[in-house]
């Protein structure tokens, strides 16, 4: 009587090795399908094929991978550009490029929302603003402190903008806003009253360079 053949044993071992340029790829296609919050060490390794542990070989941890990948998009993305000879014209335009670049990237918004994470190929872009301030009559730390305040403008933009429209997408009914300022008392709120009825309109205008443009005027009036 022939005996039936032996089931193949499944292969041991290590896992097959990775490299990094899969670990970032595999979490930037679950960050932009899913959202950064479903991003996990333990996802990442199940979609790449290994194990947590062989993760760490490239990422200590999720903060690590975040840089990664926000080095990696800007890398794709923020190319040094000919800027104009004017110092402040050259301070709106380096920062235009990295709202430009972030906006158009929803899953930056969380990443941003951490102050320390950041690109570092985006600092030719700040060396940039900097210079520019500088040339402009600011003192270094006078550039630096400017140079924060024109970041803090962008990434808020970006922020606020990005959530609102995803909340948009999200549910088409009345935002809690519309209906308080459908019910505004003219006698308590005129100004508010006024504009009530273009309020969504005029608030999602892309002001975004003016903005800019007025806070660089500020930053260098104030010295």
């Amino acid at each position: 009587m022939q005996q039936p053949s032996p089931t193949p044993r499944k292969a041991t071992g290590r896992p097959p090795r990775i490299s990094q340029e899969e670990v970032v790829e595999a979490a930037r296609r679950i960050v932009a399908e899913e959202g950064v919050e479903r991003l996990t060490m333990r996802r990442l390794a199940t979609d790449i094929g290994s194990t947590p542990m062989a993760l760490y070989h490239h990422v200590h941890n999720k903060e690590e991978l975040l840089v990664l990948l926000l080095d990696d998009y800007a890398a794709r993305t923020l190319h040094p550009v000919e800027l104009p000879a004017d110092p402040r014209e050259r301070v709106l335009t380096a920062a235009s490029a990295i709202h430009d670049a972030l906006a158009a990237c929803p899953w930056i918004v969380e990443v941003l929302a951490a102050d320390d994470l950041f690109s570092t190929h985006a600092l030719w872009f700040v060396e940039q603003i900097v210079d520019g301030l500088v040339d402009c009559g600011l003192t270094p730390e006078r550039a630096v402190q400017g140079y924060r305040a024109i970041w803090y403008y962008t990434a808020g933009e970006i922020v606020v903008r990005t959530t609102a429209a995803r909340r948009r997408t999200d549910d088409d009914r009345p935002t809690y806003r519309e209906q308080v300022f459908a019910g505004l008392d003219p006698a308590v709120h005129p100004r508010l009253a006024q504009v009530a009825d273009r309020w969504e309109s005029l608030t999602a205008q892309d002001s975004y360079r003016d903005g800019l443009r007025a806070l660089v005027s500020g930053l260098l009036a104030t010295g």
